[in-house]
């Protein structure tokens, strides 16, 4: 019975439900990181046109736009097939240890791939992993374990997961040629 609960928990987290509806695909840090850019741009840009009251408008409609965007940039990563992908290919990267296991690498990879929907949406544009590594650094301490990889080895598998979203969306987003 127990694990029969565990699993449906793991179903429902993996399904990154909506907290308010329940629905599926939920991105609620994209969705509000690319409205919080996109009222900022789109503020900006309109209340040089039309003052104050421009500024707010377009302030409430950069807003539902950055949110949209963001919310498609994080549902562009998947989360559950991130985690498949590392846990079978880890061993072959370059950066691999012997005797290290997936859960070790777990944390640095989940920072890189999260990190990069929640930045793009953040900013309104890509950023190069180098812009915002301290930011990818601190999400990754933030979630391993006590005895983690230390950054300059859990850099490698963060980056490795950042690239590999980057290359999954059209276009070198980022413009750094990976």
């Amino acid at each position: 019975m127990a694990d029969t609960k565990s699993k449906a928990r793991n179903r429902n987290k993996d399904a990154n439900r909506d907290p308010i509806s329940g629905a599926p695909g939920a991105h609620p840090v994209g969705v509000g990181a690319g409205a919080v850019a996109g009222g900022a741009v789109a503020g900006a840009v309109t209340g040089t046109v039309a003052g104050p009251v421009g500024t707010m408008v377009g302030a409430a409609i950069g807003a539902v736009a950055g949110g949209l965007a963001g919310k498609a940039v994080a549902e562009a990563i998947d989360p559950t097939a991130e985690d498949a992908y590392w846990r079978e290919n880890y061993a072959t990267e370059p950066y691999y240890e012997n005797g290290l296991r997936y859960e070790d690498y777990e944390p640095a990879y989940r920072a890189g791939y999260e990190s990069y929907g929640e930045v793009t949406s953040k900013y309104g544009r890509p950023r190069t992993f180098e812009e915002v590594e301290r930011d990818i650094e601190a999400k990754y301490n933030q979630r391993r374990a006590q005895n983690g990889l230390a950054w300059d080895k859990a850099r490698s598998p963060a980056r490795a997961a950042w690239d590999r979203v980057e290359r999954a969306l059209p276009g070198d987003a980022d413009r750094d040629g990976k």
